[in-house]
Protein backbone atom coordinates (compact mmCIF):
# COMPACT_ATOMS: atom_id res chain seq x y z
CA UNK A 1 0.00 0.00 0.00
CA UNK A 2 3.04 2.31 0.17
CA UNK A 3 2.80 3.24 -3.52
CA UNK A 4 -0.90 4.08 -3.27
CA UNK A 5 -0.34 6.13 -0.11
CA UNK A 6 2.46 8.11 -1.77
CA UNK A 7 0.25 8.66 -4.83
CA UNK A 8 -2.66 9.99 -2.73
CA UNK A 9 -0.41 12.25 -0.64
CA UNK A 10 1.19 13.66 -3.80
CA UNK A 11 -2.23 14.57 -5.23
CA UNK A 12 -3.30 16.19 -1.96
CA UNK A 13 -0.04 18.16 -1.73
CA UNK A 14 -0.16 19.31 -5.35
CA UNK A 15 -3.86 20.13 -5.05
CA UNK A 16 -3.35 22.23 -1.92
CA UNK A 17 -0.41 24.09 -3.47
CA UNK A 18 -2.45 24.79 -6.60
CA UNK A 19 -5.46 25.95 -4.59
CA UNK A 20 -3.33 28.39 -2.60
CA UNK A 21 -1.50 29.74 -5.65
CA UNK A 22 -4.61 29.86 -7.82
CA UNK A 23 -6.01 32.94 -6.07
CA UNK A 24 -2.90 34.90 -6.98
CA UNK A 25 -3.50 34.72 -10.74
CA UNK A 26 -5.89 36.92 -12.77
CA UNK A 27 -8.89 35.24 -14.39
CA UNK A 28 -7.48 35.66 -17.91
CA UNK A 29 -4.38 33.65 -16.93
CA UNK A 30 -6.53 30.96 -15.32
CA UNK A 31 -8.67 30.81 -18.47
CA UNK A 32 -5.65 30.36 -20.74
CA UNK A 33 -4.10 27.75 -18.45
CA UNK A 34 -7.31 25.70 -18.22
CA UNK A 35 -7.58 25.75 -22.02
CA UNK A 36 -4.00 24.49 -22.25
CA UNK A 37 -4.76 21.77 -19.71
CA UNK A 38 -7.85 20.83 -21.70
CA UNK A 39 -5.72 20.33 -24.80
CA UNK A 40 -3.21 18.29 -22.79
CA UNK A 41 -5.93 16.07 -21.34
CA UNK A 42 -7.32 15.60 -24.86
CA UNK A 43 -3.88 14.51 -26.08
CA UNK A 44 -3.42 12.04 -23.21
CA UNK A 45 -6.83 10.53 -23.90
CA UNK A 46 -6.08 10.19 -27.63
CA UNK A 47 -2.77 8.44 -26.93
CA UNK A 48 -4.57 5.96 -24.69
CA UNK A 49 -7.55 5.44 -27.00
CA UNK A 50 -5.55 4.66 -30.16
CA UNK A 51 -3.88 1.71 -28.44
CA UNK A 52 -7.05 -0.34 -28.84
CA UNK A 53 -6.63 -3.54 -30.82
CA UNK A 54 -10.34 -4.29 -30.95
CA UNK A 55 -12.38 -1.18 -31.73
CA UNK A 56 -15.68 -3.07 -31.59
CA UNK A 57 -15.05 -3.96 -27.93
CA UNK A 58 -14.49 -0.30 -27.11
CA UNK A 59 -17.63 0.81 -28.98
CA UNK A 60 -19.83 -1.79 -27.29
CA UNK A 61 -18.30 -0.98 -23.89
CA UNK A 62 -19.13 2.70 -24.31
CA UNK A 63 -22.70 1.91 -25.47
CA UNK A 64 -23.56 -0.56 -22.71
CA UNK A 65 -21.60 1.36 -20.09
CA UNK A 66 -23.47 4.53 -20.99
CA UNK A 67 -26.83 2.77 -20.68
CA UNK A 68 -25.94 1.40 -17.24
CA UNK A 69 -24.51 4.74 -16.12
CA UNK A 70 -27.64 6.62 -17.19
CA UNK A 71 -29.92 4.13 -15.44
CA UNK A 72 -27.94 4.59 -12.23
CA UNK A 73 -27.27 8.29 -12.97
CA UNK A 74 -23.77 8.19 -11.50
CA UNK A 75 -23.10 11.77 -12.59
CA UNK A 76 -25.95 13.09 -10.45
CA UNK A 77 -24.73 11.21 -7.36
CA UNK A 78 -21.23 12.60 -7.86
CA UNK A 79 -22.56 16.13 -8.19
CA UNK A 80 -24.75 15.70 -5.11
CA UNK A 81 -21.66 14.65 -3.17
CA UNK A 82 -19.74 17.60 -4.54
CA UNK A 83 -22.51 20.08 -3.70
CA UNK A 84 -22.78 18.67 -0.17
CA UNK A 85 -19.03 19.03 0.40
CA UNK A 86 -19.14 22.47 -1.17
CA UNK A 87 -21.90 23.61 1.16
CA UNK A 88 -19.81 22.53 4.15
CA UNK A 89 -16.38 23.83 3.19
CA UNK A 90 -16.48 26.09 0.14
CA UNK A 91 -19.84 27.82 -0.17
CA UNK A 92 -18.37 30.67 -2.20
CA UNK A 93 -17.59 28.58 -5.28
CA UNK A 94 -20.07 28.08 -8.06
CA UNK A 95 -22.54 25.23 -7.69
CA UNK A 96 -21.05 21.91 -8.67
CA UNK A 97 -17.53 23.27 -9.30
CA UNK A 98 -16.04 21.00 -6.64
CA UNK A 99 -17.89 18.02 -8.12
CA UNK A 100 -16.72 18.94 -11.61
CA UNK A 101 -13.07 19.10 -10.57
CA UNK A 102 -13.48 15.92 -8.51
CA UNK A 103 -14.99 13.89 -11.38
CA UNK A 104 -12.56 15.13 -14.02
CA UNK A 105 -9.35 14.60 -12.09
CA UNK A 106 -10.48 11.33 -10.44
CA UNK A 107 -10.95 9.72 -13.82
CA UNK A 108 -7.66 11.12 -15.15
CA UNK A 109 -5.74 9.75 -12.16
CA UNK A 110 -7.51 6.38 -11.89
CA UNK A 111 -7.59 5.28 -15.54
CA UNK A 112 -4.49 3.91 -17.19
CA UNK A 113 -1.99 1.10 -17.19
CA UNK A 114 0.22 2.69 -14.51
CA UNK A 115 -2.64 2.68 -11.99
CA UNK A 116 -3.62 -0.92 -12.73
CA UNK A 117 -0.26 -2.61 -13.19
CA UNK A 118 1.46 -0.44 -10.58
CA UNK A 119 -1.06 -1.51 -7.92
CA UNK A 120 -0.71 -5.18 -8.88
CA UNK A 121 3.09 -4.88 -8.85
CA UNK A 122 2.97 -3.34 -5.38
CA UNK A 123 0.64 -6.05 -4.09
CA UNK A 124 2.44 -9.06 -5.57
CA UNK A 125 6.10 -8.01 -5.34
CA UNK A 126 5.97 -5.31 -2.66
CA UNK A 127 7.43 -2.97 -5.29
CA UNK A 128 5.81 0.51 -5.21
CA UNK A 129 8.17 2.08 -7.75
CA UNK A 130 5.58 2.39 -10.54
CA UNK A 131 2.98 3.98 -8.27
CA UNK A 132 5.56 6.34 -6.77
CA UNK A 133 6.49 7.49 -10.28
CA UNK A 134 2.79 7.90 -11.08
CA UNK A 135 2.35 9.82 -7.84
CA UNK A 136 5.01 12.33 -8.84
CA UNK A 137 3.29 12.86 -12.20
CA UNK A 138 -0.15 13.19 -10.58
CA UNK A 139 1.16 15.49 -7.87
CA UNK A 140 2.75 17.96 -10.27
CA UNK A 141 -0.27 17.93 -12.59
CA UNK A 142 -2.57 18.56 -9.59
CA UNK A 143 -0.97 21.99 -9.10
CA UNK A 144 -2.25 23.62 -12.31
CA UNK A 145 -5.51 21.65 -12.14
CA UNK A 146 -6.25 22.93 -8.63
CA UNK A 147 -5.08 26.45 -9.49
CA UNK A 148 -7.73 26.64 -12.21
CA UNK A 149 -10.49 24.24 -11.05
CA UNK A 150 -10.24 24.59 -7.28
CA UNK A 151 -10.06 22.43 -4.18
CA UNK A 152 -12.13 19.63 -5.73
CA UNK A 153 -8.90 18.30 -7.23
CA UNK A 154 -7.67 17.38 -3.73
CA UNK A 155 -10.72 15.16 -3.21
CA UNK A 156 -9.67 12.98 -6.17
CA UNK A 157 -7.03 11.51 -3.86
CA UNK A 158 -9.83 9.54 -2.16
CA UNK A 159 -10.95 7.42 -5.16
CA UNK A 160 -7.29 7.01 -6.19
CA UNK A 161 -6.48 5.64 -2.74
CA UNK A 162 -9.51 3.33 -2.68
CA UNK A 163 -9.18 2.11 -6.29
CA UNK A 164 -5.45 1.43 -6.25
CA UNK A 165 -5.56 0.22 -2.65
CA UNK A 166 -8.21 -2.38 -3.43
CA UNK A 167 -6.23 -3.55 -6.47
CA UNK A 168 -3.08 -3.80 -4.35
CA UNK A 169 -4.79 -5.85 -1.64
CA UNK A 170 -6.56 -8.07 -4.19
CA UNK A 171 -3.51 -8.35 -6.46
CA UNK A 172 -3.13 -12.12 -6.19
CA UNK A 173 -6.72 -12.60 -7.38
CA UNK A 174 -6.84 -9.73 -9.90
CA UNK A 175 -3.46 -10.37 -11.56
CA UNK A 176 -4.56 -13.45 -13.58
CA UNK A 177 -7.47 -11.42 -15.01
CA UNK A 178 -5.34 -8.45 -16.04
CA UNK A 179 -4.08 -9.88 -19.31
CA UNK A 180 -2.41 -7.63 -21.85
CA UNK A 181 -5.59 -7.61 -23.97
CA UNK A 182 -7.80 -6.60 -21.04
CA UNK A 183 -5.45 -3.82 -19.88
CA UNK A 184 -5.18 -2.55 -23.47
CA UNK A 185 -8.94 -2.30 -24.09
CA UNK A 186 -9.65 -1.04 -20.58
CA UNK A 187 -7.06 1.70 -21.07
CA UNK A 188 -8.37 2.53 -24.55
CA UNK A 189 -11.93 2.85 -23.25
CA UNK A 190 -10.73 5.02 -20.40
CA UNK A 191 -8.81 7.08 -22.94
CA UNK A 192 -12.07 7.95 -24.70
CA UNK A 193 -13.52 9.11 -21.39
CA UNK A 194 -10.46 11.24 -20.75
CA UNK A 195 -10.89 12.76 -24.22
CA UNK A 196 -14.46 13.60 -23.19
CA UNK A 197 -13.08 15.34 -20.10
CA UNK A 198 -10.73 17.35 -22.32
CA UNK A 199 -13.65 18.43 -24.51
CA UNK A 200 -15.64 19.41 -21.41
CA UNK A 201 -12.72 21.41 -20.03
CA UNK A 202 -12.50 23.26 -23.35
CA UNK A 203 -16.29 23.85 -23.09
CA UNK A 204 -16.83 22.30 -26.50
CA UNK A 205 -19.26 19.72 -25.11
CA UNK A 206 -21.04 18.79 -21.89
CA UNK A 207 -20.57 15.03 -21.87
CA UNK A 208 -21.77 13.20 -18.75
CA UNK A 209 -18.47 11.44 -18.18
CA UNK A 210 -19.60 10.07 -14.82
CA UNK A 211 -22.40 8.14 -16.49
CA UNK A 212 -19.89 6.56 -18.88
CA UNK A 213 -17.68 5.18 -16.11
CA UNK A 214 -19.21 1.65 -16.22
CA UNK A 215 -17.79 1.34 -19.75
CA UNK A 216 -14.34 0.69 -18.28
CA UNK A 217 -15.57 -2.37 -16.39
CA UNK A 218 -17.73 -3.51 -19.30
CA UNK A 219 -14.55 -3.50 -21.40
CA UNK A 220 -12.87 -5.85 -18.91
CA UNK A 221 -15.85 -8.25 -18.95
CA UNK A 222 -16.20 -8.20 -22.75
CA UNK A 223 -12.54 -8.95 -23.41
CA UNK A 224 -12.51 -11.65 -20.72
CA UNK A 225 -15.55 -13.46 -22.09
CA UNK A 226 -15.37 -12.68 -25.81
CA UNK A 227 -11.87 -11.39 -26.53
Amino acid sequence: MIGTLVNAIAIITGGLVGSILGHRFPEKIKSTVIQGLGLTVLLVGMQMAIKSENLLMVILSIVFGGIIGELIDIEEYLHRLGRWIESKFKPGQGEGSIATAFVRTSLIYCVGAMAIMGAIQDGLNNDPSTLIAKGMIDGFSAIPFAATMGIGVVLSAVPVFLYQGILTIAAQWVEPLMTTAIVTEMTATGGLLIMAIGLNVLEITKIKVGNLLPAIFIAVAMVYFFG
